[in-house]
């Protein structure tokens, strides 16, 4: 895969869509690879963005909130000097910015201060979190900084996305040369992202947050073109109600099955931003109708349609 190619296929999708004032978290800090490569990303497909993060890994971190402390000590990768400041951010990049505190101080900080500091006293219209270094899928989800730094935003009315993946190994975001898992995330990420704008407002119903999980780079998976999205719902549907009516059926296959499924699928799973757990039918066939041109059927999916046919 050519880079320039890819990121051209970024930029021309970008066209469509809407460029817009996005903040970023995560819970891996500020200068991990793959928050970086998707800042990259959305920054090449023209959206104005303003990453606030961790100032170190704050996995597992959950909801947990509080005000900043000083920090003594150097961040993440030694990314920044510990000099005693609360806040910080880059000497020549005002709009990457560390908080001394958790995910979802991060978010509230980027949402609330670092936002409108640089956009002339403006919101953000999209909230992002991750790429996380590693999935977040069903029993993760409420354990997750990054999925709870995107519930947060969505709770204060902006739309939000929190995205996963599968390959993991830290790294620091000036590693040379960039991760290839890295980049592929990173221009992945912006895809939906740009679609979700695309569709126009409001981009995503009330209370609703999307949880994307990417599979593994590896194999057959190493190439843009070569990954499929397919939507996804976070807990089993054993005793739940029926979901959104796709690929002849109204059971959605969980997250799990979809990343684990041969083929380099994507799952894309509409969320309820109170409980973490899927979100109810008439609000997966909002997204759904947002999505449906970019979606595809997973190959059982196909068979269980089949089935519904005869």
């Amino acid at each position: 895969m050519r880079r320039s190619a890819s990121l051209s296929i970024i930029i021309i999708s970008a066209l469509a869509a809407q460029c817009a004032r996005i903040v970023q978290s995560n819970d891996d800090g500020w200068a991990e690879s793959y928050i970086r490569s998707f800042n990259d990303a959305l920054i090449a497909a023209g959206h104005d963005v303003v990453l606030s993060a961790p100032a170190e890994d704050q996995s597992g971190t959950g909801s947990s909130d509080a005000p900043p402390t000083p920090r003594t000590e150097a961040c993440h990768y030694n990314s920044c000097i510990g000099n005693g400041s609360l806040t910080g951010h880059n000497a020549s990049r005002p709009d990457l910015n560390w908080v001394n505190s958790f995910p979802v101080t991060s978010m509230k900080y980027g949402i609330t201060t670092f936002g409108p500091q640089l956009w002339n006293g403006s919101s953000p219209e999209l909230a992002v979190s991750g790429i996380n270094v590693g999935t977040n899928v069903f029993v993760q989800l409420p354990f997750s900084g990054t999925v709870n730094a995107a519930t947060f935003a969505a709770r204060a009315g902006i739309p939000s996305i929190a995205f996963s993946a599968a390959s993991v190994g830290r790294v620091p975001f000036d590693i040379d040369p960039t991760p290839l898992r890295s980049i592929l995330y990173g221009q992945l990420a912006t895809q939906l992202t740009n679609k979700i704008l695309s569709s126009g407002t409001p981009y995503l119903p009330p209370d609703v947050f999307l949880n994307v999980n990417f599979p593994k780079v590896e194999g057959s998976c190493t190439d843009l073109s070569s990954f499929k999205w397919v939507l996804s719902r976070i807990n089993p549907g054993i005793i739940s109600p029926p979901d959104v009516g796709h690929c002849g059926g109204n059971r959605l296959p969980t997250e799990l099955t979809v990343i684990t499924h041969a083929g380099c699928f994507i799952s894309v799973s509409v969320g309820n931003a109170q409980d973490k757990r899927t979100a109810p039918n008439s609000k997966q066939a909002v997204v759904l109708k947002k999505l449906r041109d970019m979606l595809t059927c997973l190959p059982t999916q196909h068979i269980q349609s089949q089935k519904v046919l005869q």
